[in-house]
């Protein structure tokens, strides 16, 4: 039992769900990038390699702030903070998958991609962690890497970037942030015990954070369009496109007018499900 506990805390160590989003973007990316998959076994190496990357730079994130994860509810039962991984064992377990994983993609993918994923840990362990603790911009730092790993898996299918590329970089990039800012809404309690500087935290009335979601989510309805308008889906994708992005922005909308949990919830579920469904609409329209 105490195996299996040990197991299961280095899995929960590198972020199952944030790794799971990777994965499935980098395989968006890599279908659109080479125009459908011409070579499984390139797409399983760079899944394999930026899978590793990812996971060293959750374990890393971790390690980072393993103090203020000891003062949150929704954190302190984490690996670390609970005791069940010591911080130095964290590090060097992140440390290793990180360049194991750049090793992988250098050595089997190409240089871009490895460029791209070693970029990708650099900006979310050693800029957005520490940029979390001086400013709230830090969601928009954050974004950044959250938006990469779709370039990866694009330029290991092509190896290069073109704008296709750029565009799935924007249309993550924008996601992130009425995701992001309903969840910094949730829990701002514990954001504020873990010394973050977060929006929600600094501006309590919500004011500030309020015209950032309203400002993506509007944004996000022409942006989730452009793949349609530089020619890389057809008119399925654009329509699909145009009712999911409008729908997201109605969602915020209600949760600008009430400001309360349970609306910052359905924002954050209604995130999580536009994502998928929006990557889903662009692959159908391509195939068929």
């Amino acid at each position: 039992m105490k195996n299996k506990s040990l197991i299961s805390a280095y899995i929960e160590l590198t972020k199952p769900r944030i790794l799971g989003l990777v994965l499935v973007t980098t395989t968006i990316g890599f279908f659109l990038g080479g125009k459908g998959i011409s070579s499984f076994s390139k797409l399983i190496v760079t899944l394999v390699g930026a899978g590793l990357v990812c996971a060293g730079a959750a374990a890393l994130n971790q390690y980072l702030e393993r103090d203020a994860d000891s003062k949150m509810h929704r954190t302190k039962n984490r690996p670390i903070p609970s005791g069940i991984i010591a911080p130095n064992n964290a590090m060097l377990f992140g440390i290793v998958l990180v360049l194991l994983g750049v090793l992988v993609l250098t050595a089997c993918v190409n240089l871009l991609t490895a460029f791209l994923s070693l970029l990708t840990a650099f900006l979310y362990v050693l800029v957005y962690t520490p940029f979390k603790k001086i400013s709230w911009l830090n969601t928009t730092i954050g974004a950044i890497p959250g938006a990469i790993p779709p370039m990866g898996g694009w330029a290991a299918a092509s190896g290069e970037l073109d704008l296709g590329a750029w565009i799935l970089f924007l249309i993550l990039f924008i996601w992130q942030h009425p995701h992001f800012y309903a969840i910094a809404w949730m829990f701002k309690e514990d954001y504020k015990k873990g010394g973050f500087k977060m929006l929600s935290v600094l501006d309590p009335d919500g004011k500030r954070m309020f015209t950032q979601i309203k400002f993506f989510a509007i944004l996000m309805i022409p942006v989730s369009l452009l793949p349609t308008m530089i020619g890389m889906s057809g008119q399925i994708y654009f329509y699909g496109a145009l009712v999911l992005s409008t729908g997201l922005f109605l969602v915020a909308r209600t949760f600008l007018h009430s400001k309360t949990f349970l609306d910052a919830q359905k924002l954050l579920r209604a995130t999580v499900m536009y994502l998928p469904i929006l990557l889903f609409l662009i692959i159908f329209d391509v195939t068929f």
